[in-house]
């Protein structure tokens, strides 16, 4: 069997999410093909169809032997007898030949009718995990390795194929024919046939199970560090800049050989494990097949048995020995599959830290969509981890814009992640529009809100694509409308493709600057009633600041607005400003009533006054 080979390693069932370093339990055989079946039997009657062509071609299959042997008793006709010309080539050879195309058909039937249910499963399992990895918290994001993860989606897909291939039409498809050729040879001969063709299977069967087992652990270890060496790979190079930056392509180049090492090793394991299991095969299946043949030969030689009885044993012998040679390599494949598909589930089975309360409904009243924090704890590890937010209150009236300013770590931007309500408070509680966040359903919470982030992401497509991407379907003359407002429409349409020019990975191909302003755009694009700007025009220029300040001053008008920022002159006009530090409100009222307060924010605007910005402008490459 060693020809037929291994496929690449496939994805462990004992890792943890995207990673290879923390074993997760795997869960049994049977329940990971349990929770494939519903999927599957969305196309029950192509599933029953594909079913009887399969028995079909195992019935085709049988007979072909069957058949040979009559032939071959036919061919023992005198020299020059007449019948010899008419039954053996016009009846025999005929219907030989058909029963081989019946064998042919049915299985390409059984392919065809088959496609759309395996391929309907793999995709509706693809799309629920993708859906759900959506779903999880931004925890679980903050924490994943991005190669890993994605690698597990993509194995697991691939393992769906192949198990319902390997399952349904090569072990239940030989376990069929088995039945039917023991059948035959414990009714038309003696029933050592049967035995010694049973034992030959059962010992077969039993050391495959027990070597592959064992194998089990070499082939999880070859994918964990198979995962690990590709999420190294992965980071290293969506880091581009940094690994330049540090001038540690030497660095990298070694972590990603030392995992190459580790796999290279755990592959050695593998294989020389593998040509264990190849030789003890062979060695069943040689015995099995001698025993047959001596008891069947020895039946021609007593008279028992004619000349096409022993062709008949020795063609089910072959036919019975091809899928049973392959049956060591078709157990490897859905022990891998069943284990690719495990991880998948695994991933499906990830608690979903912040879930929508039962029977939510989508938020309303946003024609006067005030936001209010009452009493707001949190910590970001609640199990003794540093307390971010300690007792935070404070309203953001409907159609008034709040800001809220700090040193870095006070617990600013984390007020902008809980009205997202990426995670939960601890206790008290955030309303809009008097409705508590927790208690509506996170999706409409998220639609009513736009943000302008410190930190632009952007996806590797066009520039038209990412501002688009704050009202998908929005037409053309709409994106530039957004882009104008953005004050970058001029520096777009200069670019030789206009807004069809790609970004690159993550927005790498743009300044932070520009950025920025793409991102302003999709959130003017977007034209939600609540808006969040953090540090919203901390990677522009004194220039550009200014007039992009004033177009969000003017699309804050009429909207509820939290500005989170360190340059205090961004925020004077606001109707209120909250000083934030080590996660309470120190300080609060207006801009005039602060410095004339003389406390913390009139030291702040006085320094900012004297020296540079806190957050300069990035410049353009």
């Amino acid at each position: 069997m060693r020809h037929h080979g291994e496929t690449a390693p496939t994805a462990p069932g004992a890792t943890a999410p995207g990673t290879a370093a923390s074993p997760a339990p795997v869960q049994s055989d049977w329940v990971t093909l349990h929770r494939l079946l519903p999927y599957l039997w969305q196309y029950k009657w192509r599933v029953i169809a594909a079913i009887v062509f399969m028995v079909g071609a195992k019935f085709a299959n049988v007979g072909v032997p069957i058949l040979l042997k009559t032939l071959v008793d036919a061919m023992s006709l005198k020299p020059g007898d007449p019948a010899a010309l008419l039954v053996v080539p016009v009846g025999l050879l005929l219907a030989y030949g058909a029963l081989r195309l019946s064998t042919s058909l049915f299985t390409e039937l059984r392919e065809l009718v088959f496609a759309k249910a395996t391929q309907g499963a793999a995709r509706s399992i693809a799309l629920q995990t993708f859906e759900h990895l959506h779903a999880l918290s931004l925890r679980f994001h903050l924490e994943r390795q991005t190669g890993g993860m994605t690698r597990d989606i993509e194995r697991g897909v691939r393992g769906i194929e192949s198990l319902i291939s390997f399952t349904l039409f090569n072990v239940v498809a030989t376990l069929v024919e088995v039945v039917l050729v023991l059948s035959v040879l414990a009714i038309k001969f003696d029933a050592w046939f049967a035995w010694i063709t049973l034992a030959a299977l059962a010992l077969y069967i039993t050391f495959t199970v027990l070597v592959t087992e064992w194998r089990t652990q070499f082939r999880r270890e070859a994918n964990e560090f198979d995962s690990a060496a590709h999420s190294k790979a992965v980071d290293s190079l969506l880091n581009y800049e940094t690994v330049k930056y540090f001038n540690n392509e030497g660095f990298e180049a070694r972590r990603y050989d030392e995992s190459l090492e580790r796999l290279r090793r755990a592959r050695l394991k593998s294989q020389t494990t593998l040509s264990v299991l190849n030789t003890g095969q062979q060695l069943i299946i040689a015995v099995g097949l001698v025993a047959m043949l001596w008891r069947a030969t020895q039946g021609v030689v007593d008279g028992r048995m004619t000349l096409g009885d022993l062709v008949m044993v020795n063609a089910f012998m072959i036919q019975l020995y091809i899928p049973l040679n392959f049956l060591g390599v078709i157990y490897r494949e859905i022990k891998q599959s069943l284990t690719d598909l495990d991880k998948m589930f695994t991933l499906m089975d990830k608690e979903r830290e912040v879930a929508d309360a039962p029977g939510a409904q989508p938020l309303a009243g946003l024609d006067q969509p005030t936001v209010r924090f009452e009493g707001v704890v949190f910590a970001y590890d609640p199990k003794g981890g540093r307390t971010i937010l300690q007792g935070i209150s404070f309203e953001i009236p409907a159609g008034k814009t709040v800001a809220v300013v700090g040193p870095s770590g006070s617990g600013k931007s984390t007020l902008a992640r809980l009205l997202f309500r990426f995670y939960d408070i601890q206790q008290g509680r955030i309303t809009i529009a008097g409705q508590e966040i927790r208690s509506v359903t996170q999706a409409s919470v998220r639609q009513a809100i736009g943000i302008v982030p410190q930190d632009t992401v952007l996806f590797n497509d066009t520039v038209a694509y990412n501002i688009a991407y704050g009202r998908p379907g929005a037409s053309q003359d709409e994106i530039e409308s957004a882009a104008r407002a953005a004050r970058i429409h001029d520096f777009i349409a200069s670019a030789p493709k206009g807004y069809a020019t790609t970004v690159g990975e993550r927005g790498l191909k743009l300044s932070g600057g520009e950025k920025q302003r793409v991102a302003i755009a999709r959130t003017l694009l977007k034209n939600p009633p609540i808006l969040i700007f953090d540090e919203a025009t901390s990677a522009l220029d004194s220039a550009n600041e200014r007039a992009i300040q004033a177009e969000l001053q003017g699309v804050a008008q009429n909207k509820t607005t939290l500005v989170i920022a360190h340059r205090l002159s961004t925020v004077v006009d606001a109707h209120e400003i909250l000083v934030m530090d080590t996660g309470r409100i120190i300080e609060r009222g207006t801009h005039a009533q602060l410095l004339a307060l003389g406390g913390r924010y009139a030291s702040m605007w006085s320094l900012q006054q004297e020296g540079p910005p806190e957050s300069p402008a990035a410049p353009s490459p």
